[in-house]
């Protein structure tokens, strides 16, 4: 079998899971912002807990272990390719996005939501704008 594209597919896969995890916690926390009753605001940290914690978390993790892997695979003269400069920022930044829904997450569990459903509704746009520079980038290697 070939590693490389067992590790393309496992990679693809990861980031799928990934980023549905990214689109849709934001837009929880959207529903949760705009809860009026205690009994709703439970179900949704629970919810908001079991997407981070059991899908959201492992899907970066193994998102950036095939990705690693396809680099290695690749060659790290990959890095010396502009396109692979961008994309890597791109996920740098996809992961600290994702940390800061973890920061929102614990202040959600909390009772200590500072931020509007509005902010969230914006702040869910973020992950679609990076994948489509990651998707274009990555296919024509533009750079």
């Amino acid at each position: 079998m070939n590693l490389y594209l067992l590790f393309k597919s496992l990679h693809l896969i990861s980031v799928i899971s990934w980023m549905a995890g990214l689109l849709y916690l934001p837009r929880i926390f959207v529903y949760h912002s705009e809860a009026d009753h205690d009994s709703q605001k439970e179900v949704f940290k629970k919810m908001e807990r079991k997407l981070y914690n059991y899908i959201m978390m492992p899907a970066m993790l193994l998102s950036w272990l095939f990705g690693i892997l396809l680099i290695h695979s690749l060659g790290l003269q990959t890095f010396s390719e502009l396109w692979m400069q961008v994309k890597t920022v791109s996920v740098v930044i996809l992961t600290y996005y994702h940390f800061s829904l973890g920061k929102y997450l614990n202040d959600f569990a909390v009772d200590n939501n500072q931020k509007t459903s509005k902010f969230f509704r914006i702040y869910n746009e973020i992950p679609t704008i990076i994948l489509i520079v990651v998707i274009f980038t990555v296919i024509f290697k533009p750079l």
